[in-house]
């Protein structure tokens, strides 16, 4: 019984090379037009029709200015405002671009210090922030404070603080603004985010959304400048 081999002079014929090469790039062009174009156009459609807000990032627009993002932190060091959680981003030295300094709420370069439980830098930072923190709300050297005023959150861009952090910093916003603090704390309950469903998360309160609102209902001198 003898066996049928190809020859190595064998030719592939032409015809059978198009019959390849055509699924293949009937395929591609497919898989890219329904990827690459019919399913981004159509999330971005729903999202502009169910979500718009959220979908173009959640902006807060004040006399036709986009002043920030509801989900995306500020730097706040003035007395009269409220302090969000502190931020470990970083940047881009404007001295030397092969090296980084510190950027707080750099929405460019989302992400935390990455440090241990255990590295001393980051306690370190986190005896550093506690003394600042103490300092500027008139608090006792051993008085507790709230983790979210001297840890950063994963993003470096949490726009959050707790309430107990926010109800803290009110004797400090009250005597900046020459209010009473019933009437800041009062705002701060108002303004609060309560947890999802009554269950989810903690109860906290937009710190941007916050200082706006005490500019409008409590203005305090520096700020009307």
């Amino acid at each position: 019984m003898s066996r049928i081999t190809a020859s190595p002079n064998a030719i592939v014929r032409p015809d059978h090379q198009t019959s390849i090469i055509r699924p293949v790039l009937s395929s591609a062009l497919l898989f890219m037009l329904i990827a690459g174009i019919a399913y981004p156009l159509a999330t971005t459609a729903v999202a502009q029709l169910l979500m718009s807000d959220r979908a173009n990032g959640s902006l807060v627009i004040r006399h036709d200015l986009a002043i920030g993002s509801e989900v995306i932190g500020q730097q706040f060091t003035l007395p009269e405002y409220f302090h969000g959680r502190p931020s470990a981003t970083v940047g881009t030295d404007p001295s030397d671009s092969s090296k980084t300094i510190d950027q707080p709420y750099n929405a460019a370069s989302s992400g935390a210090s990455n440090q241990g439980a255990l590295s001393k830098k980051l306690l370190d930072a986190v005896a550093g922030r506690a003394a600042t923190y103490r300092e500027e709300n008139g608090l006792a050297s051993t008085a507790l404070i709230p983790v979210d005023a001297v840890t950063a959150s994963a993003s470096g861009l949490d726009p959050d603080i707790s309430l107990f952090n926010a109800r803290i910093q009110a004797k400090r916003i009250a005597t900046a603004r020459g209010v009473s603090i019933d009437r800041v704390l009062a705002l701060v309950s108002e303004i609060a985010n309560r947890p999802q469903l009554g269950l989810l998360g903690d109860s906290r309160v937009n710190v941007l959304t916050l200082n706006l609102t005490l500019d409008q209902v409590l203005p305090s001198p520096s700020s009307a400048r």
